[in-house]
């Protein structure tokens, strides 16, 4: 998988381990490798609203920014401040979870 720095400041170090969970030789789909693989598993928060630019939006809070994204077959992975992490499907479903 190959990541795609959305945001001017955004640097990999700000990814952490993220990438390592995913194995493209694993067939499974990204969320079902980053609970596996995550200490914390994949818990699905909900609320968020993306936007059309990319970046989400919770009630009452200011734009969370897209940092980082990829896709993962066909799957968008997207990754954005405070370590919040959503996977988008091909319809444009999506689910977020928070991985720090």
């Amino acid at each position: 998988m190959i990541w795609h720095r959305k945001h001017p400041r955004a640097t990999a170090d700000m990814l952490g381990y993220v990438p390592s969970f995913l194995d493209e030789d694993d067939p499974r789909p990204a969320r079902e490798q980053f609970h596996a693989n995550y200490i914390s598993g994949w818990s699905p928060f909900k609320g968020f609203k993306m936007l059309p630019d990319g970046n989400m939006k919770y009630p009452n809070d200011p734009p969370t920014q897209l940092l980082f994204e990829g896709y993962f077959r066909d799957e968008l992975v997207r990754f954005y401040q405070y370590a919040w992490v959503a996977i988008v499907q091909p319809d444009g479903s999506f689910e977020v979870s928070r991985m720090d």
